[in-house]
């Protein structure tokens, strides 16, 4: 392998072991030795690839919003052309591809949180993307008198992640086809679907 190779090998190695980490035990239990020794690198070939925990973090969670990002598009444009129907496709795409793997919803919406300042900005532009989908989803369709698309968008949005926090902490979490019908709801009360 080039030394290119090499780099993007271990940079690999690493968002895997941090997938699985930053999941479970969680981003603050896990240390670079411990990535290092489960991504089978030395700590100076970590540094050669992240300059800290921190940004290795960022690079997994703007994986995952990337990821999601093209599933709920694909599903909105593969959607029937009425409000109702994309607002379905949009909410099933995202739920079941966050639930798809428990890691990835615990990163998009536990370890964001609980890593404090370290995602904030990164948690701020994956909402602010959500929140355009949205707008640009529901712009053919005409709204009640309601506030504006963007703060609705937005509100929605905190509703959906705090059902998806409820999935991963509860200890009877809700059924996959629950959560999607009670996210439905809100965000066509929101947007004034029928």
């Amino acid at each position: 392998m080039s030394a290119e190779q090499r780099l993007a090998d271990r940079r690999e190695r690493l968002m895997t072991a941090a997938y699985t980490l930053y999941a479970k035990p969680g981003f603050a239990a896990t240390t670079i030795e411990r990535l290092c020794s489960e991504a089978r690198i030395s700590n100076r070939a970590f540094y050669e690839c992240f300059g800290g925990r921190e940004e290795l973090l960022q690079a997994l969670h703007e994986r995952c919003v990337d990821e999601s990002l093209a599933q709920v598009t694909k599903a909105l444009q593969e959607a029937p052309n009425t409000l109702d129907g994309r607002v379905e496709a949009g909410i099933r795409a995202y739920v079941e591809f966050a639930t798809a793997d428990w890691r990835r919803a615990r990163i998009m919406h536990l370890e964001v949180r609980r890593s404090g300042d370290v995602l904030t900005t990164s948690r701020q532009r994956a909402v602010e993307s959500f929140a355009r989908l949205v707008e640009e989803a529901s712009a053919d369709f005409p709204a009640r008198a309601a506030p504006s698309r963007r703060l609705v968008a937005l509100g929605a949005i905190g509703a959906l992640q705090e059902l998806l926090i409820e999935w991963l902490l509860s200890e009877d979490p809700p059924e996959l086809d629950e959560l999607v019908d009670v996210a439905t709801h809100i965000f066509r009360r929101s947007l004034g679907a029928t």
